[in-house]
């Protein structure tokens, strides 16, 4: 199986792949659209901000192509933190942003409601899951993921969202449609139980 980690110039690459690698799969690491093209699976990362993501992915004309394969040819794809935001239809970080539209959501600022919690939200917390789905077979309910963000993914159908967290407010921590996985939390640094996310989606997504 091929799995093609997609490189639009913003993201950990490498620990994605490296985590890739130790649930038994070679990944490759590329933003050709033939070698995208004849993967069986994608996965969208991403640590930045999603204006740049955005321009980054025009600029390699990597837009059209990713529309075709996600929507029309429904390849199985797994967004990661700002790779989940990219799929939403709109983002509010400095200013409004299209986004690529895949799902009805927005991405908007983390609000913490008076609790004195710090923005962003970085590190460990709680996952809080809505419902089954096969990229959380085998994910305790006591599990703990890795979190690095100050946006989150406000999606207008709670139908498409699997789990939550909560910070401050709870927000989407991860979202199955159709073809398309996401989670906020980071997978390749979540050690055991993202592995478990990881390999799920590989095998079962």
């Amino acid at each position: 199986m091929t799995i093609a980690i997609i490189n639009y110039g913003l993201g950990n690459l490498r620990s994605v792949a490296g985590a890739i690698e130790r649930v038994g799969y070679t990944p490759l690491i590329t933003n050709d659209i033939g070698q995208l093209e004849a993967a069986d699976k994608l996965v969208l990362p991403g640590v930045g901000a999603f204006a740049d993501g955005m321009k980054n992915l025009a600029a390699l004309g990597l837009i059209e192509p990713m529309n075709r394969l996600v929507l029309e040819e429904s390849k199985p794809i797994l967004g990661i933190c700002l790779g989940f935001q990219l799929m939403a239809r709109e983002s509010y970080e400095f200013g409004h942003h299209e986004g690529l539209g895949w799902l009805d959501a927005s991405v908007i600022r983390i609000e913490t409601n008076g609790t004195g919690l710090p923005v962003p939200h970085v590190g460990w917390n709680d996952f809080r899951r809505q419902r089954e789905n096969p990229i959380l077979e085998g994910v305790p309910d006591e599990a703990l993921f890795y979190y690095v963000h100050s946006f989150h993914v406000s999606c207008a159908d709670p139908a498409i969202v699997i789990g939550r967290c909560e910070y401050g407010i709870p927000f989407t921590a991860a979202v199955n449609q159709g073809n398309i996985y996401a989670t906020q939390f980071h997978p390749e640094k979540s050690q055991l139980h993202g592995l478990t996310v990881l390999k799920n989606f590989l095998e079962r997504g």
